[in-house]
């Protein structure tokens, strides 16, 4: 409060004109923040609004006083109009329910991957089974049934024409979106179950034949999936291969549970280096390597 104790008779208004309670008096030194609380104990609003406040059109930014010109501050026998006006508010609401849940499978979905196009959505599931899923129309298009055990790593090709899917047994099985039907024949090799899939990047590859799989056998395999054969096999890990990744340099990145990466050339059946992850570290790896595709 002023060292005179002035105060000064208001009455608040919205932006429309509208009377919000009755005239009182208040400190004519009073700030932005009591004028907040006063607005919203006259509004009775459950939750606080944040306000701008007005007097003959100027903005209060600091108090009263210093937003009334001298010729109003002489004549505080008359009240005072403030017009409030409620801020803009902006808020992220936390996603709490589902928007849609898509039916199908009998068992437990283990892996899905979106098309390149984002149109539509492929699972692997404990059912052996492959589905293919409309996201626009939340529809099912194909079932594909040649596995006999749970599929566990699924992958579409960068052109979005075939998709690749692994089981527990250590076969893949190659796949046409548009028709749901099989490409060739089972790729079989891997004496344990499929870790990871991916595809030659496009830029390398635009016929998407070459398919690369990582398996718990501790083996690499590269695959021409228009012939249904084997090119490569890549074996110097010593425990299971976790994750492989095609770089856009045409260098196969590796990860396996022996705590080492190693990087291959795989145009001349060469290992260019191995390194050692530690602990955590191999499981962050992963997303690094994406820096090079």
């Amino acid at each position: 409060m002023t060292e005179d104790g002035r105060r000064v008779l208001v009455q608040f208004k919205s932006e429309s004109g509208e009377v919000t309670g009755t005239p009182f008096d208040i400190p004519i030194d009073i700030t932005v923040d009591k004028l907040q609380l006063i607005c919203n104990a006259l509004l009775q609003k459950e939750e606080t609004t944040p306000f701008s406040f007005f007097v003959n059109e100027n903005e209060i930014t600091d108090n009263l006083e210093k937003s009334i010109d001298s010729e109003t501050a002489e004549s505080l026998e008359k009240v005072l109009d403030i017009v409030y006006q409620p801020e803009a508010v902006f808020k992220v609401r936390a996603v709490t329910r589902c928007t849609s849940t898509i039916e199908g499978h009998a068992e437990a979905v283990i892996s899905v991957a979106f098309s390149p196009d984002g149109r539509y959505l492929s699972s692997g599931s404990g059912d052996t089974t492959v589905r293919f899923w409309d996201v626009n129309t939340e529809t099912p298009q194909y079932t594909c049934k040649a596995h006999r055990h749970w599929i566990l790593f699924i992958a579409w090709s960068p052109d979005g024409r075939k998709l690749a899917s692994g089981c527990k047994n250590g076969q893949i099985c190659i796949w046409d979106p548009a028709s749901g039907k099989q490409l060739g024949k089972t790729l079989t090799g891997h004496k344990q179950w499929i870790t990871c899939l991916t595809w030659k990047p496009l830029h390398l590859d635009g016929e998407c034949r070459n398919l690369v799989s990582s398996s718990k056998d501790g083996t690499v395999r590269i695959w021409d999936t228009s012939l249904s054969q084997c090119k490569l096999t890549l074996s110097g890990h010593t425990k299971s291969v976790s994750c492989v990744k095609w770089g856009g340099s045409d260098l196969l990145y590796t990860a396996s549970q022996d705590r080492t990466i190693k990087v291959w050339r795989p145009n001349d059946v060469g290992s260019v280096c191995s390194f050692a992850i530690l602990g955590i570290l191999q499981r962050i790896v992963q997303f690094l390597w994406l820096l090079d595709c």
